[in-house]
Formats: structure tokens, sequence, C-alpha cells
């Protein structure tokens, strides 16, 4: 049930006029691919994103796991691309068409970024925090995961080292999953960061690895509301990335009792919630 993609899919090759300072030549630029994802359930659309294609049914396993739609992957019966074609008749792979279990219930309305997850969709925060807290299946407070601190600040680093397609463009985000020992149980690259968490999550939806237990969720950007809750529904107790968290996130973490470190670079790190998960401090 996985994906086999091209090099090409990923990226792309582009004329560029590359300045640098009096020199200026034009040159073959290498960037990453974005093409659309349509997540249908029975052949019913459900959500688009815009993503770098690979690794998609990760990522709609993962997207249907995070919005509370499914908890195991035995809540999928099947899942396939569907025949969506370009111009020349040839297949974008860009639809991926999802049958539920039975007994597993379709949402009622149709999941998209804005739905309560999106930081500018002018939701009540106190009301999407709730939610999250309601849906969540997963007793992440509970969770008594110990992160030494010379693990954690050793994360950017073992990201940055697997991040293949980042050396080629410079322009995608990283999701890794590792374990409390420094170990990557998972890395996924994708131009949306909620797309990489979702492709991250959904390999651990697909190897029965759920919940996320004793694990460190780290990401390459900042750390939002979204991959907050992301990580709260797969029951990631130990969130970090490399640059800030918003104001929700650090309300959600703090809520549902997620670890949330921020600016995690260097020797540093700024710990916002749940510090006594962080050794050697």
């Amino acid at each position: 049930m996985g994906t086999v993609l091209s090099v090409g899919r990923v990226t792309s090759r582009t004329p560029v006029l590359r300045i640098r300072g009096p020199v200026h030549t034009t040159r073959p630029d290498t960037v990453a691919a974005e093409e659309p994802l349509e997540i249908r359930l029975a052949g019913t659309p459900l959500a688009v994103t815009m993503r770098t294609p690979g690794d998609d049914f990760d990522l709609v396993h993962g997207f249907l796991a995070t919005e509370g739609v499914i908890s195991s992957a035995d809540d999928v019966a099947g899942l396939r691309y569907c025949n969506s074609v370009d111009d020349e008749g040839r297949n974008t792979y860009n639809v991926v068409d999802v049958d539920l279990a039975a007994g597993v219930e379709a949402p009622d309305t149709a999941l998209d970024r804005n739905f309560y997850t999106s930081s500018s969709c002018g939701v009540c925060g106190k009301a999407s925090i709730d939610a999250i807290r309601t849906k969540t299946s997963y007793d992440v407070a509970g969770d008594a995961a110990r992160l030494p601190l010379e693990v954690l600040l050793a994360l950017p680093d073992g990201l940055r080292a697997a991040q293949q397609v980042f050396d080629k463009t410079g322009g995608l985000h990283a999701a890794g999953l590792f374990t409390a020992d420094g170990e990557m149980v998972a890395l996924r690259e994708d131009v949306g960061r909620h797309n990489a968490v979702d492709k991250v999550i959904g390999d651990g939806v697909r190897a029965g690895r759920l919940p996320l237990a004793g694990h460190v969720l780290m990401v390459s950007g900042r750390a939002s509301f979204e991959l907050t809750q992301k990580a709260a529904m797969a029951g990631v107790p130990v969130l970090a990335a490399v640059s800030a968290p918003s104001s929700l996130a650090v309300e959600l973490a703090r809520e549902v009792g997620i670890t949330l470190v921020g600016f995690l670079r260097g020797d540093g790190c700024n710990v916002y919630t749940r510090q006594e998960r962080i050794t050697g401090v």
C-alpha cells in the first residue's frame, strides 16, 4: 500500500537567474514539487491539501487519525489512487479514495485545514483547546517519558542529517519521530509542515504504533497550534521545534500535558510546558 514515486515528482528543475554580488548567471535550479492531494471517503471529497508528492498513503492515514476519523490502520478497509488524469491523459496520482471499515463513521462535514486547526481561522482559542481535549483518546499528561537534555539538544542535527530532499532544494519542512534515547523512528519531508507531521504520524498508524507514547516529535519550523493538536491526537508526549511556538500552542500543550520545546538550536532551547520530562537540567 506504499507509494513509489520518482525523484522527479518530488523535485523539479527550472531555469533561474542567480545573482551573487557582481556575478549574474543563468542556470538550472532544483525546487521542491508542490501538488494538490484530494482525499475522498467512498468517492465523496473530504479535503484537499497542497503537498510534496510521496508517502501519500502515510499522509492520508495521518490526516484521518489526527482529525479523529480513525484510530488505527484497522479502521481503513482500503485506499487507492483514483484515475485523475492530466491534459495528456496521464494519472496525476493526486486523488486518494479511502474506504472506511465497517462501523467506522465518516465525519458529517468536510474536514479542511481551517476547520478548527488553522492559526488564522479566527475561532475561539478556548473552544479549540476544549475540542482537542475532548477528541483525543490518549492520556498524554500521564506519559512517564523522560528525555535527557543532551539527547534533546542533538535532535536538530539528527533531523537535518536525514533530510535528503532539503539538501537539493532548501525548501522543505521536516518532521521526525524519535525515541527518548534519540533513535530516529521515522522522518518525512514536505512543503507543508502539517503534511510532514501527518506523514510521520500516518507511518505510525500503518505500523500499529499508536499511541506514540514515550516519543519525541521534532519539527523543522515553528510549533503551531495545529502541530500541537496533531501531537496530542497521536499521543506524543514531547513536541520540539527549532523555532517559536504560538500562544495557542503553549496553551494547548499545557492543557493536554505535552512537553513543548521551542528554539531548539545549538546548545540551547526554551521549555514551555511540563519541564519535568527533561532530565539533566
